[in-house]
């Protein structure tokens, strides 16, 4: 007890200093030289930076917890009814988990999130967070941007901090309760403050300052170190506005803080789609090699996927020629929005394509991987 208490002393110290000098480069990043990962942590991001040698991981937004025109049912997924296989990748948010309620934003218990998160580990595949966080200065939403100080607000010094640490102390309590039945900590690729390069979340582009963003960066994950949180990796995640990988790093906030590096694009125009991915699968792709991180297609999709052929048409022609590319997920198939989904289920226009897509050799899915051995 006095040694973790002594290391997170240190690292709340070592947070602070730097979080209020975020020029500085000769400051030692304590958490970064004392900080230690489960086993199992270690080994999930091992297996990411292997994995693409045998294909690119398939991934859904809140795949066992809901779909069209179901919910809550056990063992059920949109994706497993059309192709027979559990994606390799699920992710869920915590939004709301700063409010204390059972609930996220989505009205999915968080008590389902943790059954669902060990679940998918006991299949060998990974879960992912993000967090659309609600707005500490104004009480709105994660697309509050009435307010353009709000990353300021809550930085050290900041009039929200105090609030704000509280926040990430409920984030990390909830990573923390994150155990198997023999109380392994299940580990979790965590994806805060994503799509910073538009400026539709209170921490966007127009809402902060590069400086700003990244000392929001830093300070959340020494905070959670310090609440004892070893079972995440972290990831950075920008929208499809960078042009090169000089303006995908404006904001980046460093490499002893980033494991995996990727973007959000969704298809509105064809022709715009397969321009974006290109240039940014390219820019991801040679930063993971340059920087030695795991590159990742974060979120993606096409609305209703009114294009029957369009898993091996659009997406698979893009994504085959980026072989370093550990994972593509797609978006969630709403319950209560039956328009808004982004994977296929039974009878789908897309179903009978997707299986295609499925039975490609280089695409994997949860029976084919194993990312804690």
């Amino acid at each position: 007890m006095e040694k973790h208490l002594t290391r997170a002393a240190v690292l709340l110290t070592t947070g602070l200093l730097v979080a209020c000098n975020p020029g500085k480069k000769d400051q030692k990043n304590a958490a970064e030289e004392t900080w230690t990962r489960t086993e199992e942590t270690e080994k999930l991001l091992t297996n990411l930076k292997g994995t693409s040698a045998q294909g690119v991981m398939f991934g859904h937004h809140d795949d066992t917890v809901y779909g069209i025109g179901w919910e809550g049912e056990e063992g059920r997924s949109d994706v497993k009814s059309v192709c027979g296989d559990y994606p390799a990748v699920i992710s869920f948010d915590l939004g709301e988990v700063e409010l204390g309620g059972p609930r996220n934003l989505d009205k999915v218990a968080f008590d389902t999130l943790r059954k669902e998160i060990v679940k998918q580990y006991q299949r060998g595949g990974m879960v992912s967070l993000s967090w659309h966080a609600r707005n500490p200065k104004t009480g709105g939403d994660a697309w509050d941007v009435s307010d353009t100080t709000v990353v300021k607000s809550i930085l050290p010094g900041g009039e929200n901090h105090d609030k704000f640490a509280g926040w990430l102390g409920t984030v990390a309590d909830f990573m923390n309760s994150l155990k198997t039945p023999e109380g392994v900590k299940v580990p979790v690729l965590f994806r805060p403050w994503h799509e910073h390069t538009g400026s539709w979340f209170w921490w966007g582009e127009k809402l902060c300052s590069p400086d700003e963003y990244k000392t929001l960066w830093r300070m959340t994950v020494d905070s959670l170190r310090v609440h004892g949180v070893d079972n995440a990796l972290y990831a950075y995640s920008t929208g499809g506005e960078p042009q090169d990988t000089t303006q995908y790093l404006v904001r980046y906030p460093g490499d002893d803080l980033i494991d995996v590096i990727g973007f959000d694009t969704y298809q509105f125009d064809k022709q715009a789609f397969v321009e974006t991915m290109n240039r940014m699968l390219g820019i991801i792709t040679t930063l993971g090699q340059t920087h030695d991180k795991v590159p990742a297609l974060t979120e993606v999709g096409y609305e209703g996927v009114p294009d029957a052929k369009w898993w091996t048409g659009t997406l698979w022609p893009v994504l085959e020629k980026y072989p370093t590319l550990s994972y593509v997920l797609v978006w969630r198939n709403a319950r209560e929005r039956v328009t808004h989904y982004y994977a296929p289920y039974p009878g789908q226009v897309s179903a009978d394509d997707f299986v295609k897509f499925y039975e490609l050799p280089e695409t994997l899915f949860a029976s084919e991987v194993q990312l804690y051995k």
